[in-house]
Parts: structure tokens; C-alpha cells; sequence
């Protein structure tokens, strides 16, 4: 690093770890989580990708932008300036992007085109992988 700062943007943004995801993968209730974390991006995430799968996409889209806005407030407590590289290969990155797919799926069932279309490309900015591994590209 010059001292200047890196020339080439800001160091990717690494999260915390979420308790929560270790929750969830043991199969707890995903309600219970939310409400006993409800900081973690990964509950709200698995709520709207459950409301998804439901049919129910105004439900998932409320999970959906309370898990990214969860997120985006841990991205800068983490550093992040509105910008940058959010690596999908930090496993507790994973809530947020799950939540901003969700956000993108959502948004994009009921009509709200701009904020499908705005979602998808802070996906791909932040780390094409997740694109791919989030099945949206």
C-alpha cells in the first residue's frame, strides 16, 4: 500500500462472524433466530428466501430489506464507504449477499424494477462470485 492509500479502491469488506448462520445451519426455526438476532442478515435472509419459496413475495421482500439493511449497517461498522469489493469467499458476507438476492427476487416478483435491476448490479460490483453462486448470473 502506497501512502496514499491503495491506488486500485479499498480492501474488501469482511464481516463478522453471524452466530446466527451456525444456528440456522443446525436447523433452528429461522423466527426464533431472527428474533433472538435480529442483526443477523443471515435470519433475514433465510425468512425471505422461505417466503420465496411460498409464494409469498411481499413477505420475503419485508425479510429481504431488513436483513440488507442489517447488512449494509455491519458493512460500515466494517469499514465499507459505499463502495468496494464484499467477498462471497468470507463466509459471514454470505448473510448480507443471500439477503440482497433475496431483496433482487423479491423486488423483481413484484413489479419494483429499479430496485431489482440497482440489486443486482451492487451484487455483481460487490464479488461477481456471488452472482453465480447465488444464481443470478
Amino acid at each position: 500500500m502506497s501512502p496514499h492509500g491503495n491506488l486500485l479502491g479499498p480492501e474488501p469488506t469482511l464481516l463478522p462472524v453471524d452466530l446466527a448462520a451456525a444456528e440456522l445451519a443446525a436447523g433452528a426455526d429461522p423466527v426464533k433466530v431472527a428474533a433472538a438476532h435480529p442483526a443477523s442478515s443471515a435470519a433475514w435472509a433465510t425468512l425471505a428466501e422461505v417466503a420465496l419459496a411460498d409464494g409469498a413475495p411481499v413477505t420475503a421482500y419485508a425479510y429481504a430489506r431488513t436483513g440488507y439493511h442489517r447488512g449494509l449497517d455491519q458493512l460500515r461498522r466494517a469499514g465499507w464507504k459505499g463502495f468496494g469489493a464484499v467477498p462471497w469467499a468470507h463466509e459471514p458476507n454470505r448473510g448480507f449477499q443471500r439477503a440482497l438476492a433475496a431483496l433482487h427476487r423479491a423486488a423483481a416478483a413484484i413489479g419494483e424494477l429499479d430496485e431489482a435491476e440497482r440489486t443486482s448490479t451492487f451484487l455483481a460490483e460487490s464479488d461477481a462470485a456471488a452472482l453465480a453462486e447465488l444464481g443470478l448470473g
